[in-house]
């Protein structure tokens, strides 16, 4: 049978992408809930009852449906098994000695600049934010609860070091996927990248220094500390050699993101690991690690604070986030197999005559679809794709087309609420994407730098020059 089925009008399509937004934005406001879930089920609703009075046939609304399923079921289970790997490493002592050595290492002053720097070295490393999220940026929220820094800050400095990797890392699956999606060398992607991630990270970097010095040693809740510090080496063997020892997961895990093991797979060994150390160090056993692995850590150390920082983890625990994924993608992939982002896309097609509009017009366009499709995998295929022919008229670099797409679509997924590395981030720090955004300095700041390059023509390079040569606006 003929498909009868039609593209939408640019008008039905922006009918529906602005119910999403106004309906989130009023829960926001006036309920002021983070839980969208059912939003998320209304917006669906609506838009596939509006699609279809208007020709959408609901064919194409299933396979949108079974297309974003598709496309969150990997980093679901990644995030699942992560909550499976955080209370193996807390059993395991990896994380109370992280925490322990850090309370006492780290200056409160320079603990937000440590927090960033670190986390961007590991993600570097380990080509993913989320292995750096799920093992360093728990540790790190944790030690902030000792020194009394704002979770929500924390997990902001620990987002915009993370996220460095998904965009400068080799191993990284998003910095591959731009440099193909842009027919472009992935070492010249990466190096275009440099031009504009650095500024925005140094900037970033600055900003958590000047806020990192209103908490110093003289803010601590010394008896606080002193406490958390007690209850841990009360529960935990917290001698050298015995922290070294607890370090074997994360090094794990570190090694197989080097060695390119598939991400389920490294957060599975990296978890048996974990907890065998946690049996022959700790004393647990076989049935008390999988409860923890499955319902979280639980420890009583009589200490509130301590039970805080501990108590956590689990593959229930991220059950919450894993739904949210998959509604967001689902309705993400309705709108993709439905054509209604590629109408949407279709109206700015005459924004593109000049680098400049180009440029600004691919770094909105990339943002506004990571918001929609709360996938930043599509926020860089379908702008990437669509705009890459207007780069080539335009006798521009395809780096720096490559560039554009992680500028936008990469920095800015863990700002999206409902998006894949939103509800990981929320769920593996236990603060709310909203909480950290103000605090995500480097997810924002890069796209500003971006768009102060394409109206003054910096670093913008053409086709044919063999060196770094600036073309005028």
């Amino acid at each position: 049978m003929e498909n009868t089925s039609k593209k939408p009008s640019f008008s039905i399509s922006l009918l529906v992408v602005a119910f999403l937004f106004v309906i989130i934005v009023a829960q926001v406001l006036v309920a002021g809930s983070p839980d969208i879930h059912m939003t998320l089920v209304f917006s669906i609703a609506f838009a596939v009852l509006l699609l279809m009075m208007t020709g959408t046939e609901w064919s194409q609304v299933e396979d949108g449906i079974m297309h974003g399923c598709k496309i969150a079921t990997v980093p679901m289970l990644i995030l699942m098994f992560i909550g499976m790997l955080i209370p193996a490493l807390i059993a395991a002592g990896t994380i109370p000695m992280l925490i322990y050595y850090g309370l006492q290492i780290i200056n409160p002053s320079v603990f937000l600049l440590t927090a960033a720097v670190i986390c961007s070295i590991s993600s570097i490393c380990t080509g993913s934010s989320w292995t750096t999220g799920g093992t360093f940026g728990v540790a790190f929220m944790g030690i902030s609860m000792g020194l009394g820094i704002p979770p929500a800050l924390t997990a902001g400095a620990v987002v915009s070091g993370a996220v460095i990797g998904d965009k400068l890392s080799p191993l990284s699956d998003s910095t591959n996927l731009a440099a193909g999606v842009c027919e472009t060398n992935l070492f010249a992607h990466i190096k275009s990248m440099f031009f504009t991630t650095v500024p925005a990270f140094i900037i970033s970097l600055v900003i958590y220094t000047i806020l990192g010095m209103r908490y110093t040693a003289s803010t601590i809740d010394t008896t606080a500390v002193d406490a958390i510090l007690a209850g841990i080496s009360s529960n935990f063997n917290v001698e050298p050699m015995y922290a070294l020892i607890s370090l074997i997961p994360l090094a794990a895990v570190i090694f197989m993101a080097i060695k390119k093991i598939s991400a389920l797979a490294a957060m599975v060994i990296a978890s048996i690991i974990a907890m065998l150390l946690a049996m022959l160090t700790q004393g647990y056993n076989i049935l008390e690690m999988m409860s923890f692995m499955n319902y979280g850590f639980v420890i009583d150390t009589g200490i509130a604070n301590v039970d805080k920082l501990l108590n956590r983890g689990g593959i229930q625990s991220m059950m919450w986030t894993v739904s949210l994924g998959y509604l967001g993608l689902s309705y993400g992939g309705i709108l993709e197999k439905t054509g209604t982002l590629e109408s949407l896309l279709d109206k700015m097609a005459g924004l593109t005559k000049s680098a400049r509009n180009l440029i600004t017009t691919h770094i909105l366009s990339s943002i506004v679809i990571n918001f929609i499709s709360a996938s930043q995998y599509v926020a860089i295929i379908i702008p990437g794709r669509m705009y890459l022919p207007a780069y080539k008229k335009l006798g521009i670099r395809g780096d720096v087309a490559s560039r554009t797409c992680e500028d936008s679509g990469t920095v800015t997924s863990p700002l999206v609420p409902w998006g894949l590395c939103g509800v990981f981030f929320a769920g593996a720090l236990g603060v709310g994407t909203l909480e950290y955004l103000p605090y995500a300095f480097l997810c924002y700041l890069t796209p500003v730098v971006a768009i102060i390059y394409a109206f003054t023509g910096k670093f913008i390079w053409k086709e044919d020059e063999n060196s770094v040569k600036n073309v005028s606006k």
